[in-house]
This record gives structure tokens, sequence and C-alpha cells, in this order.
């Protein structure tokens, strides 16, 4: 069952480096040079719109056939990208594959989160997260090989039998639970969440304030709506627990530092330094081998130290990487790169000690919501930050050259502050409810009782 739920995230993990590598052989053959961002845009776009829906329909109809369905979803657009014949048609396959993604995404991390007790959660949490790093570094190999020696549609092709191999998996060894009477989700809110999101992000990328203003008065409308509504699609007052709200807002502030910040080194490399696309790539490597590290780590630490210390040695390693960035941004790239990694570590550890809590507070019956409201706002957080931080540099950024060299500073600075932002969040993190006073093994003998004789 483990090894399904990893398999069908890697899929997804995957997708992002593996196809950026195979477009331009896709625009050579399909064309449509104009339209090369929107397999990517539209992919992300819809997987992240689509992830609280996931989840809160978890919540109301049980994981299995959701998630089976999420990766049927993929599978199908997967395999229409692999047949295009056209850009359009692409572009249309990877927003449905960006659709299961979402969910395949979401319903991972929630069905980890339902199935495994505190010690098993964070090792098998750990595993997920390192999935993402080995993705992020060996995916454009992966791509770069299928593109070169095969064909760039088996970039797509060949995730069907392993998002088979994954959907047998956890379809036989995960249990499914009947949906209660009267359940249904709340399909008004879903839509107007959807169009408010979609919005936002959409004006963020394209700096439109139109798209910006439509996005505010439309999530004001849906939380004016859902207060009135008897099944929400997201239950406002289960997001004000203290693990929720500090996780959503550890993500959020994270998303905007770690991202955000991960945007403009390629272009600092490139431009600023006068490296090759290679360099400015490898530049972002640290970050990804410190948070995959630190996060396999953490797995270890957290059901033996709780939360409380983790919650502050992360924002801490952070804002000394972000520091070290900012005032040696003309030290030699190996100096930077060790910089990246103390970042990479200090967002590895605070992030998913605030997802595990946020799991163990959370009852059965909002625990997808909440799952996927603390990825929901690492992602969105990713695109205001790099909003934000473009916007910081201001005339550098067009300009380039010694412009962007001198200017520079200011976004490990911004991070810096979002990072001390987590950090204040990490002051009043309180220790997990069900390990005040219970030894480890006592904690974990109690876990397995209850998940025995009361399945979550």
């Amino acid at each position: 069952m483990t090894a399904g739920l990893i398999l069908g995230l890697c899929l997804a993990a995957l997708e992002a480096t593996v196809v950026a590598t195979a477009m331009p052989r896709v625009i050579q053959e399909l064309g449509g040079v104009a339209l090369y961002s929107f397999p990517f845009a539209l992919y992300l776009l819809m997987a992240t719109v689509s992830g609280p829906i996931w989840g809160r329909s978890s919540d109301l109809y049980g994981r299995r056939r959701l998630y089976l369905a999420a990766v049927l979803l993929f599978l199908l657009g997967s395999a229409l990208s692999g047949a295009s014949g056209s850009m359009p048609m692409l572009i249309a396959a990877r927003a449905l594959q960006g659709l299961g993604g979402g969910g395949l995404q979401t319903l991972t991390f929630t069905l980890v989160g339902e199935l495994y007790p505190l010690r098993q959660r964070a090792r098998v949490q750990g595993w997920i997260s390192g999935v993402w790093g080995f993705s992020a570094l060996v995916g454009p190999l992966v791509g770069g090989l299928i593109v070169d020696h095969f064909s760039w549609r088996w970039v797509f092709y060949l995730n069907v039998p392993f998002g088979i191999a994954a959907m047998l998996l956890v379809g036989r060894g995960v249990p499914e639970s009947a949906p209660g009477p009267g359940r249904r989700v709340d399909v008004q809110g879903a839509a107007l969440f959807a169009l408010g999101a979609g919005a936002f992000i959409y004006g963020l990328e394209l700096e439109s304030p139109v798209a910006l203003i439509l996005a505010a008065l439309v999530m004001v409308g849906f939380a004016i709506f859902e207060r009135r509504q008897p099944l929400p699609l997201i239950p406002f007052p289960a997001l004000r627990r203290p693990f929720a709200f500090r996780g959503f807002l550890g993500n959020l502030l994270g998303g905007m530092a770690f991202f955000g910040m991960t945007a403009y080194i390629p272009l600092f490399a490139q431009v600023a330094r006068g490296q090759s696309a290679t360099i400015g790539g490898l530049l972002l490597s640290p970050m990804t081998v410190g948070w995959t590290v630190s996060s396999m780590l953490t797995a270890r630490w957290l059901p033996r130290w709780g939360p409380r210390p983790l919650a502050r040695w992360g924002p801490i390693a952070m804002i000394v990487g972000f520091g070290a960035w900012a005032m040696a941004r003309q030290a030699p790239l190996p100096a930077l790169g060790l910089s990246g990694l103390i970042i990479g570590a200090g967002m590895g550890i605070v992030m998913l000690a605030l997802l595990v809590c946020a799991q163990e507070e959370a009852p059965r019956e909002v625990l997808g919501v909440v799952t996927a409201m603390l990825l929901f706002a690492r992602n969105i957080g990713g695109s205001m930050g790099a909003a934000v931080m473009g916007a910081t540099l201001g005339p550098a950024l067009s300009a380039g050259g010694e412009a962007l060299r001198t200017a520079f500073w200011k976004v490990p600075a911004l991070a810096l502050v979002l990072s001390l932002g987590i950090l204040l969040m990490g002051l009043g993190v309180p220790d997990l409810p069900s390990r005040k006073g219970m030894p480890l093994e006592e904690l974990e003998l109690a876990e397995g009782e209850a998940s025995r004789a009361f399945p979550r």
C-alpha cells in the first residue's frame, strides 16, 4: 500500500520537470511557440485549485474511490497528451491531467495521515517529501533520455503502466469508508472557490489588477456563502485549530519565501553573474537536496521531540540561509549553494512538522480538507512570492546586468522577513495534545489500540 502511494505521487512529482525537458521537442513537432507556457500554467492551475475540492470530497465520500478517480483522470490526461496532434489538444489534455494531479497529491498526503500512527506517519511523509526532491533532481535527466532516444510522447505514455500499478496497490490495500447518509459536496461553493482561486493565480502570473480584484470579490462572496452551508466546502472552524491555523500560515509564508526565491535564482546566475543556464539550474539543487534530507531526518525527530523545537529550528535555518544570500551574493557559487542547502533544510524541517501535527490534530471528518488547505497555501504562497519579489526588483529586473546584481539583495532580504514571520508563528506552536504527559511508547500503543477499535 505504501509503495502504491509513493509510486502514484512520484508520477505527479516527475511530471513538471520531465515535461519541461520535453517541451522544446513538442514545439518543433506541433508548432504553436506562442502557446509554450500554457501546458505548464494550466496544469499547475488545475492542480492547485482542485486540491481543496478533492480533499473535502474525500471527507464526505471516502478516500479510496476518490484516489482511484484522481489517478484515472491523471492517466487519461497523460494518454491524451501523448496522442495530441496539436497544441490546443495538448493544452486541454494537460488541464485534465492537472485536475487528476491535484487529487493525486492531496489524497496521498491525506491517506498517509489517516492510515498510519504518529511515528510511521512522520516516516512515510518524510519518504514522500523525498520523492519530490528525487523527482526534481532526476526528472530533467529522465525527460532528456526519453526525448533523445524515443519520442516526447513517451514522456506521457510511460505514466500509464506505473499509474495502473499504483491503482492496484492502493485499491487492494486501502479500506474504504462508507459515505454518511445525506452527505453531498458543496457544488456552488466549489465553483466559487475555483473561480476565485483561479482568478487570483491568473492575476498574479499575468500581473492583471482586474483579475485580482475579481478574485477578491469572489472570495469574499465565497466566505459569506460558506457560512450558511450545513456542509461547507471549507469548514473554517477546522482551520482555526492551533496546528491547522499555524500550518496554513507557515505554508503560505514558506511558499512565498522559498518558491519566490527559487523563481529568480536562475535569472540572477545567468544575467547578473554571467553563468550558463545549466549552472543556474544547478544552483537550485542544494535547496532541493536540503529539503529532501531534512524531511527524512525530521520524520525521526518529530515523534521523539515533538513539534515545538522543530517549528523554531526550521525558520532559524531559513533566516541564516537567506541572510547569507543577501550579504554574500557576490560570493563564489559554491558558497551560495551552501546557503541554499541551509535554506532547503530549514524548509523541510518546518513544513513536515506542521503538516504531520495538523493531521494529528484534525478529526477524521475534516482531515482531507485540512491537508488540502495546507498544500494549497504553499502553492498559492509560491505564486504570491514570485509576484512580490519581481515587483521588489522593479526596473532592475528588465535592466539586468549590474543593475540586477546590485538590486538582487532585496529578494533574499524579503525572504528573510517572511522567515521571521514563520519563526514568530513557530514560537506559539503548542505540544501535541496526545503527547502531554505520555511517553512515546505509550502514545504509539494507545494510537494502535484506538485505530483498531475506532478506525479514523
